[in-house]
């Protein structure tokens, strides 16, 4: 006697719901990115009405306006601060995936001492937040003589865990047989590692760059940059935030600003990470 496998499927009301569901966490995520511009168009009378609205009465480009104006007195023009952010950014961005892909490949595919216990400190370096490790870190640097430099902005990236952890996750999954088989053909390590490594952990090292850049890119840095012409984009918003209730109007447009290259690399990004993952063949 032959069983007949049994469909499932949701009930119209399920798939209601379900629906239902994912348009309100949609909403939900996107709210803060929509307020954020909401406020930016604002006139400043409206920036403080309560509760607050979530539509402009009298729409405005003068903050905006304003802040073109602020950094055309300000001895650092906008444009250095924005060059700070995008320089450091894609710097350390992209140094830090390709340090953290090439300390995971050796934890995840080769045998040495103490494999386990460096595995576990990685885990555990995870659980502390960055806070922790401030101090400490502008002791190194200071015997390193890089306080006030590009430098002290990206060392501190360079030495977190989680993109050890992420990437070693994604490369144990590979096939030893793989890598054993390009091995035999005379394939050497480094070749092997770019050639065939990175492009199969291609959803890792996508999902790291849209992270790590989104971190450094919000990060202010000033507990290590002192001088003005070196400081990043959102120091300086955190500056025109604390001159006073007059410049919240020029504090929401500089948000706004800050918002656009993550955003945009977030929707570039997402489409090649589903992708891949689709056709990688990894679980």
């Amino acid at each position: 006697m032959k069983l007949k496998a049994k469909r499932v499927s949701r009930s119209m009301w399920g798939n209601f719901l379900v629906a239902l569901f994912l348009v309100l966490l949609g909403v939900f995520t996107f709210l803060p990115i929509y307020y954020s511009v909401i406020n930016s168009l604002k006139p400043l009378n409206e920036l403080f009405l309560f509760p607050p609205r979530f539509f402009v009465a009298h729409p405005t480009m003068d903050n905006f306006k304003n802040l073109i104006k602020i950094q055309a007195q300000s001895i650092v023009p906008v444009e250095r601060y924005i060059l700070n952010s995008v320089l450091v950014s894609a710097v350390t961005t992209g140094g830090y995936v390709l340090v953290a892909s090439m300390a995971a490949y050796p934890m995840a595919k080769h045998k040495f001492p103490l494999k386990q216990a460096i595995l576990s400190l990685v885990v555990t370096a995870i659980l502390f937040r960055p806070e922790v490790a401030n101090v400490p870190q502008y002791v190194i640097m200071a015997k390193l003589g890089i306080v006030d430099t590009y430098f002290a902005l990206v060392f501190p990236i360079m030495a977190t865990s989680f993109g050890v952890f992420l990437m070693q996750q994604f490369m144990t999954a590979i096939p030893d047989e793989i890598i054993e088989s390009c091995r035999l053909d005379g394939a050497k390590e480094i070749k092997l590692f770019f050639k065939l490594i990175l492009p199969m952990v291609k959803p890792a090292w996508l999902t790291l760059t849209i992270f790590t850049f989104t971190a450094v890119w919000n990060a202010t840095g000033e507990q290590f940059i002192y001088s003005e012409k070196l400081k990043l984009l959102p120091a300086m918003l955190s500056q025109l935030s604390g001159a006073g209730i007059g410049r919240a109007g020029v504090a929401s447009a500089v948000a706004v600003v800050l918002l656009i290259p993550p955003v945009v690399i977030f929707l570039f990004s997402q489409n090649s990470v589903i992708e891949t993952m689709a056709h990688s063949g990894l679980k």
